[in-house]
């Protein structure tokens, strides 16, 4: 079964900095993790952390490489770029995996470092 989700959909609404279009994706009870943070629960907690996170960068892009494709998941990698608050770039490869349940996202795991951001 193929996700009704179009990846390139959800990373446009993220790179926009679009917190309540990346909430819209979530499922009610969906679960996001953001390297090792704490996962959040539930769409709007889920808003409100990335709303907070798109607070304290002035940009992000997205370049999507490889995916792998499950009956209810998909794996993806690529590389990701932050603009800072201080002007810098900071490019990151990264590994996201995604769950569904039907058209919304169950889980999704970002896994990438983010200390590079810090220095």
């Amino acid at each position: 079964m193929a996700t009704k989700i179009k990846l390139e959909e959800v990373f446009a609404t993220i790179d926009r900095m679009d917190a309540d279009g990346f909430a819209a994706y979530m499922a009610d009870d969906g679960v996001f993790r953001f390297g090792s943070q704490e996962p959040v629960r539930g769409r709007q907690a889920v808003r409100d952390h990335v709303s907070g996170f798109f607070g304290a960068i002035k940009a992000l892009r997205h370049r999507l490489g490889d995916r792998w494709e499950g009956d209810a998941s998909l794996v993806c990698e690529g590389e990701v770029t932050y603009t800072l608050l201080d002007g810098r770039n900071v490019t990151l490869p990264f590994v996201d995996i995604f769950r569904f349940e039907g058209d919304k996202i169950s889980d999704y795991l970002v896994y990438v470092d983010p200390a590079p951001m810090a220095g």
